[in-house]
C-alpha cells in the first residue's frame, strides 16, 4: 500500500511535519486550509512556503468543495474543531448535520474515498460535550465510523507525560477499515488486550497496566437504526481510553509509563532575548490577572452570582513542562505565559520561537511574513509535533504490512 495523505484543517503543517520526521516516503496527494473570515491566509501561505505549493493544496472553505475531486490516499489526517455534531431529519434530504460544522466534510470524504486509515486530533472536551447530553457528540462520529465500516481506538495524550515540554492535552483518533490486513490482529482479542497490548498507541505511548483510575471501565453499545435516533438518545461517559468495533464501545481511564527523560520549560529558552519582550510596566496588572480573585457579578438576566478563579504561577517555573499554550498568548492575558529570564533575572514573554519549540517546530517556522500576533495564534492552535512522528513510526509499520 502506497503512503498516501490526504491532510484537512492543516494550519502550518504540524502533521506533514510529524508525519516527514517519522519516514520521506509519506506523499501527499492533496490539502486543504482555510482560515474564515480573514482576508489573509498567513498559516496557508507558511505551509506552502516550507511545502512548496502545488496545484493539489488548496485555500479554500473546505464546505464550498466537491468532494469528488480530492484524490485517492491511504491515510486522511486533519485537526479539526469541537462542534456541535447533532444531525435532524430533513424532510426530503434525510438526515442532515448542522450547515458548517467540519465533521460532515470529513464524513463526506469518508464515504466517498474510503481511505484505509484516519488519523484525528481535537481537544480533549469533545469526549463530554455537549454538556447537555455528555458525550453524544464522540458517540455520533463513532456511529459514522461503524456505518462506514471502520473500527476506532482513541487516547487522551499530555505530551509531557511522554517526555515533551509542554503539558498539551489532546484526543487523537485513529480509524481503520474492517477489511484492512491490520483490522486482523484484533480478531478475537478482546478490548483490554486492546487497549493495553495490541493497539495503535501502546507500543510508543505505553500505559500502566495496574487499575489506578478513578472510575472503573466500562462498555456500551452504539446500535441505533441511524444517525438521528443517536443524536436524540445516546449518552455515555467516555473516557481517556477506549475503542470501538462493530458498533460495541469499550473506555477505559489509563495512566501513562513513562520514565524519561522529561523536558522542561526552561530546556527551551532562547538566549539574549530583546528587550521588547519584557515587562517594564503594568506589573501591577499582570499581577492582578494571574492572581486569585473573587468577583460579584450579575448576570444579563439579573441573577447575581461570585465569580472565582485560582492563582496561576507568576512567573511560570522553569523546572517544569509549560502550560497549555493558548491562542491568546501574545496578549495581556491571564494564560499568556510569564518567565523570569534565567540572564536577566527579569519577567517577560516567550518569544515566537521558544513557542514554536513548545510544540517541537524549527525556529522560525512561523517567520514567512505574518505578524508577531498571528505567529503566537498558529502555535496556539498546533498540535505537538514529536507525537505525531511517533504516532508516524507506528503508521509506517502498519502501511507496510498492508497487501
Amino acid at each position: 500500500m502506497k503512503k498516501t495523505v490526504v491532510e484537512l484543517f492543516a494550519g502550518v503543517g504540524g502533521f506533514r511535519l510529524g508525519l516527514g520526521k517519522a519516514s520521506n516516503e509519506w506523499e501527499f496527494v492533496w490539502t486543504n486550509q482555510w482560515e474564515p473570515k480573514r482576508k489573509s491566509q498567513h498559516a496557508f501561505e507558511c505551509y506552502t512556503q516550507h511545502f512548496r505549493k502545488t496545484d493539489s493544496d488548496i485555500n479554500e472553505d473546505i464546505n464550498n468543495i466537491d468532494k469528488n475531486i480530492i484524490p485517492e490516499h491511504s491515510l486522511l489526517v486533519g485537526g479539526f474543531p469541537c462542534q456541535d455534531y447533532s444531525v435532524a431529519r430533513t424532510g426530503a434530504k434525510g438526515i442532515e448535520g448542522k450547515k458548517g460544522v467540519l465533521w460532515w466534510n470529513i464524513y463526506e470524504i469518508l464515504k466517498l474515498k474510503k481511505p484505509s486509515f484516519v488519523l484525528l486530533e481535537n481537544v480533549d472536551r469533545l469526549l463530554k460535550s455537549p454538556s447537555s447530553q455528555r458525550g453524544r457528540d464522540f458517540g455520533i462520529m463513532l456511529a459514522c465510523f461503524d456505518k462506514l465500516g471502520y473500527s476506532v481506538e482513541w487516547r487522551v495524550i499530555n505530551a509531557a507525560e511522554y517526555g515533551f515540554p509542554q503539558r498539551r492535552r489532546r484526543i487523537f483518533i485513529f480509524a481503520f477499515k474492517n477489511d484492512t490486513t491490520y483490522s486482523k490482529k484484533f480478531d478475537g482479542v478482546n478490548f483490554y488486550d486492546w487497549v493495553h497490548n495490541t493497539g495503535f498507541f501502546q507500543s510508543q505511548f505505553p500505559i500502566l497496566s495496574e487499575n489506578t483510575a478513578r472510575y472503573t471501565p466500562c462498555e456500551t453499545n452504539i446500535k441505533y437504526n441511524d444517525l438521528v435516533e443517536v443524536s436524540d438518545n445516546f449518552s455515555f461517559k467516555f473516557l481517556n481510553t477506549g475503542a470501538m468495533a462493530k458498533g460495541n464501545i469499550y473506555t477505559e481511564e489509563t495512566r501513562p509509563k513513562f520514565n524519561g527523560p522529561f523536558k522542561t520549560l526552561g530546556d527551551i529558552l532562547e538566549k539574549g532575548v530583546g528587550s521588547e519582550y519584557y515587562l517594564n510596566k503594568d506589573l501591577d496588572k499582570w499581577k492582578y490577572l494571574k492572581g486569585a480573585k473573587k468577583i460579584d457579578r450579575v448576570s444579563k438576566d439579573g441573577h447575581k452570582y461570585r465569580f472565582s478563579e485560582g492563582a496561576i504561577a507568576f512567573p511560570d517555573p522553569l523546572d517544569k513542562p509549560s502550560r497549555t499554550m493558548l491562542t491568546s498568548e501574545s496578549s495581556k492575558n491571564r494564560s499568556t505565559h510569564i518567565i523570569l529570564d534565567p540572564e536577566t533575572n527579569k519577567k517577560r514573554k516567550l518569544t515566537p520561537v521558544e513557542c514554536e519549540r513548545l510544540n517541537g517546530f524549527p525556529d522560525n517556522w512561523t517567520n514567512t511574513g505574518m505578524s508577531q500576533r498571528f505567529r503566537y495564534f498558529c502555535m496556539g492552535n498546533a498540535l505537538v509535533v514529536g507525537l505525531v512522528e511517533k504516532m508516524g513510526i507506528q503508521l509506517n509499520n502498519i502501511i507496510e504490512n498492508e497487501n
